[in-house]
């Protein structure tokens, strides 16, 4: 999927994605929540990573084209607030792709596997959630059919899970993804907030101390 000069923001774990993007777009950059903490990235080049929280995104109002939010959703606080701050920093017509744990499926249901934690989604509830903060649900698609498992005899067989799975057992995927698009014919209300998160300096500032002198 080529995006030719494109604004690019990843969010979540999305870096090994990026990596596949950068090269075509005109600016793309890694955002990390701060419950996941942030690398840098790219290696070896100037940074494009950002520590943020989800609601409160250091961008302009319809500035990004494109966001992939990949293994973030099922984490944020508010998932509606976090879709509507989304809104609102894509342009027009701008797309957001989600990646979420599937809730039939048996990776979420597993607590040593990535998905185990967090709330996973339903492709139902993921649809209802992206029409309530005017997205318009497009392409679906299921990943991640084999078992989770550590063991090289089931590991070896994963691509014909894949495609076995995708036949037979489409409800009980991994992952979901969905593609969705900003919809302009019925605008959000516009309330001023107070952020809601308090910004603590690492080093507060105490002054030089002085000596009397005698």
């Amino acid at each position: 999927m080529p995006l030719p000069q494109e604004r690019l923001v990843g969010i979540g774990y999305s870096v090994p994605f990026l990596d596949r993007f950068q090269a075509d777009t005109e600016r793309t950059f890694a955002f990390m929540p701060a419950g996941q903490g942030a690398v840098n990235w790219p290696v070896g080049s100037l940074s494009s990573t950002a520590l943020i929280f989800d609601e409160e995104l250091p961008l302009p109002d319809s500035s990004i084209d494109r966001v992939l939010m990949v293994h973030s959703l099922e984490f944020a606080e508010s998932p509606r607030e976090t879709l509507k701050e989304l809104w609102r920093v894509l342009a027009p017509g701008g797309r957001l792709v989600i990646v979420v744990p599937n809730r039939r499926g048996v990776w979420a249901r597993m607590e040593h596997t990535p998905f185990g934690s967090g709330r996973p989604y339903s492709r139902g509830q993921l649809t209802h959630l992206l029409r309530e903060t005017n997205f318009t649900p497009g392409a679906t698609a299921e990943a991640l059919f084999f078992p989770p498992s550590k063991l090289r005899a089931v590991l070896r067989l994963r691509r014909g899970f894949e495609r076995i799975g995708r036949t037979l057992w489409p409800a009980f995927s991994g992952v979901i993804i969905v593609e969705a698009q900003k919809r302009l014919y019925q605008g959000l209300p516009v309330a001023v907030r107070a952020s809601r998160r308090v910004f603590v300096p690492v080093l507060a500032p105490h002054g030089v101390p002085t000596t009397r002198s005698r």
